[in-house]
Order: C-alpha cells, then structure tokens, then sequence
C-alpha cells in the first residue's frame, strides 16, 4: 500500500471517529452542557492513550522543540473546540457545523504557502469536493428556505474555531515528524486535559456531573475512546504523508454525524444535503488517487 493511499485512508477514520464523537457530544451536550463531556471524554482519551504507549514503551526522549510546541498544540486544539461548541450554543447548528468545516481550508493554505507541501491536480479537485460537500451536507435548507440565512449568531466563533483547528494540525504535523504519532497523540492529549483544568478553575465551571447514568459514563468513555482513535489515526497520518492530503479528508466528519442522525435520531436528509454526502465521497476517493 503507498503512503498516499494510506494516508487517505487515516484520513477516512479520522472522519468517522471524529463525526461519532460529534454525534455523541450534541446528545450529551443537551443535558450537560459542553463543557463536561468535552472534559471527561478528553481524559477518557489521554488515559487510553497513555496506556498504549506506556505498553510501547514510547514515554520517553521528546526533543526541546516538540516540548516547547505540545502547549501550543493543546491551547489551539481547545480553543478550536470550545468556540465551536459556543457556536453550536449561540447559532444555527446546520450553519456552525457548514463554516466548521473551513478548518481543513486553513490546514491546507497553511501547508501550501508555508511548509511547502503540494497535491496532484486530482487530489486538489477531490479535497476542494470534500470540503463543498461536506458544507452542502450540513445546511439544513427546509430551515434556510423558511428562515433565510442569517450570518449572525454562533458564526463568528465558529470561524475562530475553524482558524484554530486549521492551524492546530500543521503544528501537529511538526511534532509528529520529530516523535511520531503516539507520542504526540499522548502529548497533546494530556496537554488538552491540562488546559481544560485551567480553564474550569478560571472560569468557574463545575467538572462533576450530577447524577450521572451508567449509560451516560459508557457514552462519554465511548466518545474519549473514538476521539482519540481518530486524533492518533490523523497524526499518523500526516507524520506519513502530508496534512494538506489528510486533513480535508477527515474534514467531511459532518458527513458521517449527519448520517448517524438519519439512522438513529430518524432525521431526514434534503436532495442538496444527499448531493453534498455524495461530492464528499467522490472527493474522498479523488484524493486517494
């Protein structure tokens, strides 16, 4: 198999984990609020991982500069998602969730005119594909056309979310290429843990969830467990291949929530939105090639 064909393919899993993980969380985060979930699936995730390369004996001799990046790799990776979870609380979920989708545009302009990374006429066709589909597939448009569109409320932070995540990934490519992808899943996902600890002291949030089912518990370690798979497949990725190659496939994530929400929620899927799962496929499949 060619770097570049598996390289699409972590991609691919990257966008299941993390469009699992999305579905989950805006269950979880009509009851919880966003916050809570956010915190414990992500040490559900930094405890997983820490366990598997504990038992890969991979804990040890990280270089001054991956040290000096981690922090800065885990603030971008909080800061992407709690403006995207203040989006989801201030806006329409359909438009947050389309403007999301522009983190992989970030990514791959980042890639392009700074670290010198380039894609085939194909594969740059697939991944603009994959990033109009994915947007098509997230606009509810019975919504839109009874509604209007409004650029108001939750986009605003969503497009800080999208910049943060977008520039997240091109620091995460530079310490995989210096550690490997275990190592930086672990260390971002502590680092993430870290901060989001800050966070809940500097802002007065609460981690402790009342009453919590088991079916709630098993939930949350599900969603840690799917995140970080995905993040862990994704670093493996790019430390393989190029970030300018991955990330627009993981990008169409919208897809695979979408298509959770038709299966379990009974939701329905509108022609343009069935288009847009359909352009991302084709895109997915383009890139590869």
């Amino acid at each position: 198999m060619t770097p570049t064909l598996l390289s699409a393919l972590l991609g691919v899993c990257g966008m299941f984990g993390w469009g699992l993980y999305d579905f989950l969380g805006g269950v979880l985060s009509k009851r919880m609020g966003s916050f809570v979930p956010l915190f414990w699936s992500q040490a559900v995730g930094a405890v997983s991982i820490g366990v598997v390369a504990w038992a890969a004996g991979a804990m040890a001799g990280v270089p001054t500069r991956s040290l000096l990046l981690v922090p800065l790799a885990a603030g971008l990776y909080c800061g992407g998602y709690l403006f995207f979870f203040a989006g989801f609380q201030k806006g329409d979920v359909s438009v947050v969730a389309a403007a999301m989708n522009l983190w992989a545009v970030v990514t791959m302009v980042v890639a392009f005119l700074f670290m010198g990374q380039r894609l085939s006429t194909s594969q740059t066709a697939g991944a603009f594909t994959i990033i109009v589909g994915a947007m098509l597939a997230s606009v509810d448009w019975g919504r839109l056309r009874r509604q209007g569109f409004h650029v108001s409320l939750g986009v605003r932070e969503t497009l800080l979310g999208a910049c943060f995540f977008g520039l997240y990934w091109n620091v995460s490519e530079v310490i995989s290429e210096d550690v490997g992808w275990l190592r930086t899943t672990l260390l971002v996902k502590v680092g993430v843990v870290l901060v989001l600890l800050a966070l809940s002291v500097l802002m007065r949030r609460r981690l402790r969830p009342d009453g919590v089912q088991a079916r709630t518990a098993l939930t949350l370690v599900a969603m840690g467990g799917v995140e970080v798979c995905a993040v862990a497949a994704v670093n493996y990725g790019i430390a393989i291949g190029d970030a300018i190659l991955v990330t627009p496939i993981a990008s169409a994530l919208s897809v695979v929530t979408i298509a959770l929400a038709v299966v379990v929620l009974r939701d329905r899927v509108s022609a343009p939105q069935a288009v847009g799962m359909a352009m991302a496929v084709g895109g997915i499949v383009a890139t590869a090639l």
